[in-house]
């Protein structure tokens, strides 16, 4: 303990929940004081949970006030518009801070590596959510789509996000912080069906129990499931978790209803594969899928084909197969598996290969895009545990880093206008301001350039 700093600096790149969280465990190291800075590529923070929780889901978005509570500590500083790769690097921040950690998230989508991906109205689930919620790298995109059904490939929570805002009532929509532009291009489409793909059966679906009544729910929507799309047999249910036994309990209370009669409908079609996108003029037309069969090893089934085919008409279609991390420039990355290489949340060099002194990743880029936004907490805290270890071990040189003011002006000098908590407060009455002239429960400013003029 002798020697080290009486106050250690700690930057955190990334204001997400993995980013937020790995802030909050560090103050919570009594034995080691220390000040935070989060930096962010925004100019506004808590990126998953502005940017990628549903708008229609507003009580997960309240997780933001525990955040507050982070940012309110006198220790915490926020850095905004400040990106990694682009204006800093690892290399700089190491040299500036006792410790780094990377909670960057994971930004790209997978894909499904079929023919007729390239045609127009093959979208990816991941820039179709960021844009409905105002994110500035898609504020230029556009989703058209024609015909009235659309098929949706995947079956975890974000296919479920996107079903649901693809069929909701506008009008309830429009009462949420949705993106205005996005809702006026959602009034003009035509969309009346979705249909679901997944790969494996009911029991091996992601989705949560929630999530699917949620769909269950919607006003003017059934939910049609083939009573063979929601079976399940007693291997697989012997082998299920709670909620997998419940998804498939209300999956064959569904397909017990009948498919229904309401004017909309989203169609789970569940041991089916895609095999080609179709097109007609460079546009999506259809989806040739297989149907597939399960096989079991070891507890784990796996999903074969059976050489049974299908054409699915549609308009459009959704990969909803799983995000991606994006490699950083300055910034070690397994692109194999999409993230940074780390042990426990100890950032490697290389996979396989030493441990980066000082240096720490948190949630989705650490252990790849799973879970929910509470389960980055402890995550986080397990990668600040191996930091508090390090430290113990005296394995971290610590010490003679710049102030918190050093920072600002190195950020000045380098003709970055970063914002700070101070601005975001300023940027989050304004869109709620915004947002009550409108009916909405915010109107987002959407656009870096828009953010930082209307601080002025």
């Amino acid at each position: 303990m002798s020697n080290i700093a009486s106050t250690l600096r700690a930057a955190v790149v990334g204001s997400g929940p993995s980013g937020f969280y790995s802030a909050e465990a560090l103050f919570r190291l009594t034995e080691f004081p220390f000040e935070v800075d989060v930096f962010d590529r925004l100019p506004v923070p808590y990126g998953l949970v502005r940017y990628g929780v549903a708008p229609d889901h507003q009580n997960i978005k309240a997780v933001i006030k525990t955040y507050e509570k982070t940012a309110a500590n006198p220790k915490f500083a926020f850095f905004g518009n400040v990106e990694l790769g682009r204006d800093v690097t690892l290399d700089d921040l190491r040299a500036r801070y006792d410790l780094v950690f990377l909670a960057t998230g994971c930004a790209a989508d997978r894909h499904l590596g079929i023919a007729g991906e390239d045609l127009a109205g093959n979208y990816a689930a991941t820039e179709f959510v960021a844009w409905y919620n105002g994110h500035p790298d898609y504020r230029d995109r556009s989703f058209p789509i024609e015909h009235s059904r659309a098929v949706v490939v995947g079956v975890g929570n974000v296919a479920m996000d996107v079903t649901r805002i693809l069929l909701k009532n506008r009008d309830e929509l429009a009462k949420s912080d949705i993106d205005e532009h996005a809702l006026a291009a959602l009034r003009a489409t035509a969309v009346s069906e979705v249909v679901l793909l997944g790969r494996r059966g009911a029991a091996q679906a992601a989705f949560a129990p929630k999530e699917i009544k949620e769909i269950g729910d919607l006003a003017d929507v059934d939910l049609a499931v083939d009573p063979a799309d929601a079976a399940a047999s007693e291997a697989e249910l012997a082998a299920a978790d709670v909620d997998a036994k419940k998804n498939v309990e209300y999956l064959l209370a569904r397909a017990a209803a009948g498919p229904g009669t309401r004017p909309k409908r989203a169609r789970l079609k569940m041991l089916a594969s895609p095999v080609e996108v179709l097109g007609n003029n460079g546009r999506v037309a259809g989806v040739r899928i297989e149907r597939n069969r399960l096989i079991e090893k070891n507890g784990q089934f796996a999903a074969v084909g059976t050489g049974v085919f299908e054409t699915i008409e549609c308009g459009a279609v959704f990969r909803s197969i799983g995000y991606h991390g994006i490699a950083i420039p300055s910034v070690p990355f397994d692109a194999k598996l999409g993230r940074i290489p780390n042990h426990n949340g100890r950032v490697l060099a290389a996979s396989g290969g030493q441990v980066l002194q000082g240096v720490y990743c948190a949630g989705w880029i650490k252990r790849g895009p799973t879970g929910l936004v509470g389960t980055n907490k402890p995550d986080a805290q397990e990668s600040v545990r191996m930091a508090a270890e390090d430290l113990a071990a005296g394995a971290v040189t610590t010490g003679g880093k710049p102030s918190r003011d050093d920072i600002r002006a190195w950020l000045q000098a380098k003709g970055i206008r970063a914002t700070n908590f101070a601005d975001w407060k300023k940027l989050d009455a304004l869109e709620q301001e915004r947002g009550r002239a409108a009916g909405k429960v915010r109107r987002k400013l959407v656009g870096t350039d828009e953010m930082l003029k209307a601080l002025g």
